[in-house]
């Protein structure tokens, strides 16, 4: 076991202390990785606050990108001093879903209680989302990381292991957006502005970005939107007469079970509504099924959009250099691990796109 420096929850809702704990050497088809970056996602900040319960202590963070430095005498298709994106898709290749090329299902469970990291006197560390990407390295399955080329920061990587293949994906993969159509995308954070590429990427007509701040709303047109309606009073209405129609998917991005409520009204027959945005556990929407069926629409959940990480990221990575998908873009600021808990609340005033902590 080495030592390094992490950011630990203690308590749920209370700051992280940063602090040393130890990690042990990669075994099987594990790879360690010395992280560069590592971006903060909404769902660290849910998880820590308690919204999903969870085991504690614990290390959260899974937007991560940096250099392997070890290799597990099996690990697959990754060699020493590569640079990756760190994922939390860890894959066993063989269930069903990742026979079915659906890798963010994987049906083999992971205990994160009983992972490579420890308290520096031996007691449990729970790994969270099987990653732990806020601490100097991590020691993840192989089956989670994906190597890069050269031509791409860190700072910027590290979005591309959640919030950028999360939007992007639940259009192109889950929604299975065609060129011509109509895309509602409700809440214009990170997520949601990925959601609105991706629909640009796949050819959408009409783009309509919904948010609450209107400041959102000038950043969504900037990353693809046709239009931008403000979610007051009745929204639906405004964004069906910019289409001309009701859409055919509405992007929930936001984790707010009311927003679930309202997202059949922008639908037209035939639509769809694309579940990304998860709202804390006991959340309850409520719908008339009859609606569904009689129009013939339907809920479709998305995690981290369907994903194949080996296929989609390196896909994602041309786009960039090519200059047709905006990353940069989505860095708001950077800060140092020991500032982690001021970034989490600059995060939490909905400001920031991504904030990114580097090392």
């Amino acid at each position: 076991m080495s030592t390094i420096k992490a950011a630990v929850c203690h308590a749920f809702g209370e700051p992280f202390a940063i602090e040393e704990i130890a990690i042990r050497a990669p075994i099987g088809e594990e790879v360690e990785v010395t992280l560069a970056a590592c971006a903060i996602c909404h769902s660290d900040i849910t998880y820590a606050e308690g919204h999903w319960g969870g085991s504690l202590p614990a290390v959260y963070g899974h937007e991560a990108a940096g250099i392997v430095t070890a290799t597990g005498p099996n690990a697959r298709g990754v060699n020493l001093g590569d640079k990756v994106v760190v994922t939390l898709i860890r894959a066993c290749g063989t269930c069903p879903s990742c026979s079915a090329a659906r890798p963010t299902n994987c049906e083999e469970p992971y205990d994160g209680d009983h992972g490579p990291i420890k308290t520096t006197d031996g007691g449990k560390l729970h790994q969270a989302m099987a990653c732990g990407g806020f601490a100097e390295k991590v020691v993840v399955d192989s089956s989670q990381v994906v190597t890069l080329p050269d031509g791409i920061s860190m700072e910027v990587a590290s979005l591309l292991a959640c919030g950028v293949i999360t939007g992007i994906g639940a259009v192109v993969n889950a929604a299975k957006v065609r060129p011509g159509q109509d895309v509602v995308v409700i809440g214009a954070g990170g997520v949601g502005l990925n959601a609105i590429q991706g629909a640009a990427i796949a050819g959408a007509r009409r783009i309509v970005a919904v948010d609450m701040e209107p400041s959102k709303l000038d950043v969504a047109k900037e990353f693809g939107a046709t239009d931008a309606v403000l979610a007051t009073g009745e929204p639906w209405k405004e964004a069906k007469k910019t289409m001309g129609r009701g859409a055919d998917a509405v992007l929930v991005t936001v984790g707010v079970a009311p927003v679930y409520n309202q997202a059949p009204r922008y639908l037209a027959k035939g639509g769809n509504i694309i579940m990304v945005g998860m709202p804390p556990s006991g959340a309850f929407s409520e719908y008339e099924a009859a609606n569904f069926a009689a129009a013939g629409q339907g809920m479709i959940g998305s995690k981290m959009g369907d994903v194949v990480i080996k296929r989609d990221i390196p896909w994602m990575v041309d786009l960039y250099k090519q200059g047709r998908l905006k990353l940069d873009e989505l860095i708001s600021g950077t800060w140092s691990l020991d500032q982690i808990n001021e970034a989490i609340e600059d995060t939490k005033t909905g400001a920031a796109k991504r904030n990114v902590i580097v090392f």
